[in-house]
């Protein structure tokens, strides 16, 4: 079937698609044409990575386009949306409009009402919906990508609430889910009201199979010698093999997956003993460009040590990095410029990263809950393996597994070769799940009573797949409880009828995506602050604003980062630098000015605060910390907002301090500490660092409107925590709030106009061009964009003179040798 065949499509489309090299459909995309999905019909495609999914869900949207209506298409990671983006806007060309959107929660997307095809999380949908978003109710298509990850604890429930609102709210909505092969394919398309197209075809062949003792054994009972040579291990072996072995005239790159970031970085470093002697000269040279352009996304030991490898033609690649390092990687990866890449688990997650073998060196995986080493799914297996073959470049793909025993090689073929994938299943059930959307489900007018809530919640994959139909009741009527308790909801009786409604608290938490939970600790801590501690009713216990100023003196502050960040991915311990830092204070976190007048309200009171919300994934404490950090807290106990657990039990006090350890990460970058020295400190990545601040500002900024609408909390507080807020997003000291506020100045720029003698806004709109000039490193386009968003009328640089002096105190105020010079992660704006 060729694409030109096909009616319903915007004129010109399928000859388009044939000049791309689609000339036939696939198998699986033929089907599901069969199926009804440019006629308007809900589909489901269980296929095989690099099977043709995105052609599918490009079929039906395109068609939903021609017909008048509006797509959407759902992918579970930022990076993807990106990604997606880019892709579809190759049809713009037929009048086709595409638009993404992935952060501020709390935006109903009102412009977004103009794209015909808009890309975006599950959760920014989620806040669409939730802020009535009217465009909403034109939509005439949804297509959820990687729709399997309903079964992730975290994202899952989000996911499958989102699409059971989005089927309430267009009745006649076209719902096309693209998933791999999963056990249990019909159960999601039963959900989903959609016919079902499920296959193993792909367009080249990929052979999975056991690399033992001198050879790879695959699945189709063939070999391949692949001889491991004296001091040397398989995994460099098997990639340098497929560098030898030519096709179309060039060798074959090769993903490795490993289970933690310092594996990724380890084994990078250790392969580019193979891939740096294979490489020709042009490579070496561009390889070395990109290695600049490497070391500019940020001044870090991981940015370097990533930049050294990659100038050998190997990289890593996890979630510790800057979004800008792993777009780098994976685009060099894809120019086959980079022979092999070292991951996390995250990169199979639907990037397109495909190699031309893939090694799953490492098949368990730490696991807390499981208190020990894990073998992974088999789902998450295949899917990293189905990174194997490149569609136009590699006439087949390897998928590779390592023994190095025969027992291990027979339970590798039992368990995963051989195997199916695990069957979905939601994880809704469970209170943490359904705090968040229970509330939204009230607040956005889908049920006004507990059965129009029971009711609701039967739209969901949880409810098609359980048996046990009470449980859902009782968690349930379990987070209404909490959610009356807390003042989100209300409930009365009228009749019989048990009738829900959010109160005004409860509209405004569920609009800001917040978790009921964050909101509650966020309240409870601004309100004790806010508290009056006098006869009289006054509010004696108004806080003062309080710089809360870091810088070094003698206290450790160094870890590890664990948990799941934004793509996913959790870290390990990697922190085994004991560097001293952190801050001088009083002793109590009081100016003595102030003793008299009680407690300050400081940033990292306030940034302690966001970090105790589930809404925070907190760093962790690592060996040796917890003593480290109960020293800080005693120290700084009058900062902290909110009862302290006794130190008696263990696992609250634990993560109290936890959260303390998250918030002097967030001190040390709102005080403008070297980035380096932060990744340092606290054993964490750029990614890292950027993750937290994103997701602390995100709080603080919902903190203050909280704290402006409710009573209890006093004007002085929401003035605290706005200034707290804007630290951390320009990751400045106070004194550069207004300069580092002007678009495209950013903390190092700010700081070095500052010791230039340009302290402000009407600074810039009046200083000499050169002293300017000087302070920006004689940067002229630069500075000329800095003055015009600053408001100066004339902002050209034509003829204007470096000042020497401005650029001396610049650079002797912001890369001195006292290790804290700004960090380059702050120019982003």
């Amino acid at each position: 079937m060729q694409p030109s065949s096909l009616s319903g499509l915007p004129a010109g489309v399928g000859e388009a698609l044939e000049a791309e090299g689609v000339t036939d459909l696939y198998p699986p995309q033929e089907a599901a044409v069969d199926a009804g999905v440019v006629d308007g019909e809900s589909l489901v495609a269980a296929v095989p990575t690099a099977s043709g999914k995105t052609l599918i869900a490009e079929l039906a949207m395109l068609s939903a386009v021609e017909r008048g209506g509006k797509a959407l298409y759902i992918v579970p990671l930022r990076a993807l949306a990106s990604e997606k983006k880019t892709e579809f806007e190759r049809f713009e060309e037929f009048g086709v409009t595409v638009g993404v959107s992935t952060g501020n929660y709390d935006s109903d997307g009102e412009w977004l009402a103009t794209r015909d095809v808009i890309v975006a999380t599950s959760e920014k949908v989620d806040s669409l919906v939730r802020n009535g978003a009217p465009w909403i109710d034109d939509l005439t298509c949804v297509v959820s990508d990687e729709v399997h990850l309903v079964d992730d604890a975290g994202r899952g429930p989000t996911l499958e609430v989102t699409l059971a609102k989005l089927r309430r709210l267009n009745p006649g909505l076209q719902t096309v889910a693209l998933s791999a092969t999963v056990g249990n394919a019909a159960t999601i398309a039963d959900w989903l009201d959609a016919e079902l197209v499920e296959s193993d075809w792909r367009p080249i062949d990929l052979r999975m199979g056991v690399h033992y003792g001198s050879a790879i054994n695959f699945d189709d009972g063939s070999q391949t010698e692949v001889p491991v040579g004296s001091g040397e291990d398989q995994t460099a072996a098997l990639v340098g093999d497929a560098l030898d072995t030519e096709e179309d005239g060039q060798g074959g790159s090769s993903l490795v997956f490993v289970n933690s970031r310092r594996n990724a970085e380890s084994a990078a470093r250790k392969l580019t003993g193979v891939t740096g002697p294979r490489l020709t000269t042009d490579e070496r040279d561009r390889l070395r460009e990109l290695a600049g352009d490497l070391r500019d996304v940020s001044d870090t030991e991981t940015s370097e040590d990533l930049a050294s490898a990659v100038e050998a033609g190997a990289a890593f690649h996890h979630a510790g990095l800057a979004s800008e390092h792993r777009s780098l990687v994976e685009d060099a990866f894809r120019d086959r410029l980079i022979k092999v890449v070292c991951a996390t688990p995250t990169l199979a997650a639907g990037v397109n990263t495909p190699a031309r073998r893939v090694i799953v060196r490492d098949w368990r995986r730490y696991d807390g809950d499981f208190g020990g080493m894990k073998p992974l799914d088999v789902l998450e297996v295949h899917q990293m393996c189905g990174r194997a073959g490149r569609p136009g470049l590699d006439p087949y793909g390897e998928a590779v597994l390592l023994a190095t025993d025969a027992d291990t090689m027979d339970e590798l073929f039992d368990r995963y070769v051989w195997a199916d994938a695990e069957p979905v299943r939601s994880k809704l059930a469970a209170e943490p799940a359904l705090r968040t959307h229970v509330l939204a489900t009230v607040a956005s007018g889908f049920a006004a009573t507990r059965e129009g809530l029971l009711e609701f919640l039967d739209n969901t994959l949880y409810a098609t797949q359980t048996d046990d139909e009470g449980r859902l009741a009782a968690v349930t009527d379990a987070v209404v409880d909490y959610l009356v308790v807390n003042g989100f909801i209300d409930r009365e009786r009228d009749g019989g009828v048990e009738r829900l409604a959010a109160t005004g608290i409860g509209h405004t938490v569920s609009r800001l995506y917040l978790d009921p939970m964050s909101a509650a600790t966020v309240l409870d801590g601004l309100r004790d602050a806010c508290a009056t501690t006098d006869d009289t009713g006054d509010a004696a216990g108004a806080y003062a604003l309080s710089a809360g100023t870091a810088e070094d003196d003698e206290e450790p502050a160094f870890g590890t980062y664990s948990r799941v960040d934004d793509e996913g991915e959790g870290g390990e311990g990697d922190g085994d630098n004991e560097e001293d830092g952190g801050g001088e204070r009083d002793g109590d976190g009081r100016s003595d000015a102030d003793t008299d007048s009680g407690p300050e309200i400081t940033p990292l009171g306030l940034y302690h605060l966001v970090c105790r919300t589930p809404d925070m994934y907190q760093l962790y404490l690592k060996s040796g910390d917890r003593e480290t950090y109960e020293e800080i807290y005693y120290e700084r106990e009058a900062e902290l907002l909110g009862d302290a657990p006794s130190e008696y039990e263990d696992v609250r006090f634990e993560d109290w301090l936890a959260a303390l350890k998250t918030a002097r990460l967030l001190e040390d970058w709102a005080s403008e500490v070297d980035e380096d020295r932060m990744t340092e400190r606290y054993g964490v990545g750029p990614g890292d660092i950027r993750g937290k601040v994103d997701t602390a500002e995100w709080l603080l900024r919902a903190t203050e409107t909280l704290a402006s609408d409710v009573d209890g909390v006093d004007g002085d507080a929401v003035l605290a925590v706005r200034e707290a807020r804007k630290r951390v997003e320009y990751g400045v000291r106070e004194e550069l709030l207004d300069l580092a506020g002007v678009r495209n100045v950013g903390r190092k720029r700010a700081r070095r106009l500052y010791e230039a003698g340009v302290e402000s806004r009407a600074d810039l709109r009046e200083a000499e061009k050169g002293v300017v000039l000087g302070a920006l490193r004689g940067r002229e386009r630069t500075a000329e964009r800095v003055l015009e968003n600053a408001g100066r009328e004339d902002p050209s640089m034509e003829g204007v003179r470096s000042d020497r002096s401005a650029s001396a105190a610049a650079t002797a105020g912001s890369d001195g040798d006292d290790g804290e010079g700004q960090a380059s992660l702050g120019d982003f704006q």
